[in-house]
């Protein structure tokens, strides 16, 4: 994956006026090639600085999440996995926030489309997705593209104890009430 990523990292660097448009294409590209989005976020700021890094990845991730709400009814496959896998982590019946989603996006192991899709869960409309997933994808962006060049200093207690602050931060933001409908909860196991 090194390699990829290091050759359409040349690419990009080399294209000149180009290397914005290719670098946010990446960005759209990013789920197909299996390139996690902080590795993209840290790149834009190491070629393009802290500002323009932070702005062409945003448009990059913003993109990318129009796009999986534009494909999310056409793969009814990959929704009922990420329904699944959204019930085993967070629970069936728990509808996370968009300042929790925003703050799951700073966990690098977190899948990036399934926090899309709990955002697309809560906020039915375009409009109310488009809303929260740009709100979502700011502090991915800004974080990554700021911080990239410190988190690889990162001692291992460091980072635990940022990734514990993370899922505390995260526990906080939390819907304080949860609505269960009456057949679902007397539903027959």
């Amino acid at each position: 994956m090194n390699e990829k990523l290091s050759l359409l990292l040349i690419i990009a660097e080399s294209s000149g006026l180009l290397a914005p448009l290719l670098f946010i294409l990446l960005h759209v590209l990013r789920q197909f090639l299996l390139i996690p989005p902080a590795v993209l976020c840290i790149a834009g700021g190491i070629l393009f600085g802290t500002v323009f890094g932070t702005a062409y990845s945003f448009i990059g991730l913003f993109i990318s999440s129009l796009l999986f709400y534009s494909m999310f009814e056409k793969m009814p496959g990959v929704t009922q996995k990420l329904s699944k896998l959204k019930a085993r982590l967070f629970g069936e019946y728990r509808y996370l926030t968009v300042p929790q989603v925003a703050v799951l996006r700073l966990i690098p192991f977190i899948h990036y489309h399934l926090l899309s899709y709990c955002l697309l869960e809560r906020n039915k409309g375009l409009k109310a997705y488009t809303k929260g997933s740009l709100a979502s994808n700011l502090p991915l962006a800004f974080f990554y593209t700021v911080f990239g060049q410190f988190i690889t200093s990162f001692t291992p207690t460091l980072i635990l104890i940022l990734l514990f602050s993370l899922a505390m931060l995260t526990y906080l933001l939390r819907e304080k009430m949860t609505t269960i409908k009456w057949r679902d909860f007397f539903h027959a196991t």
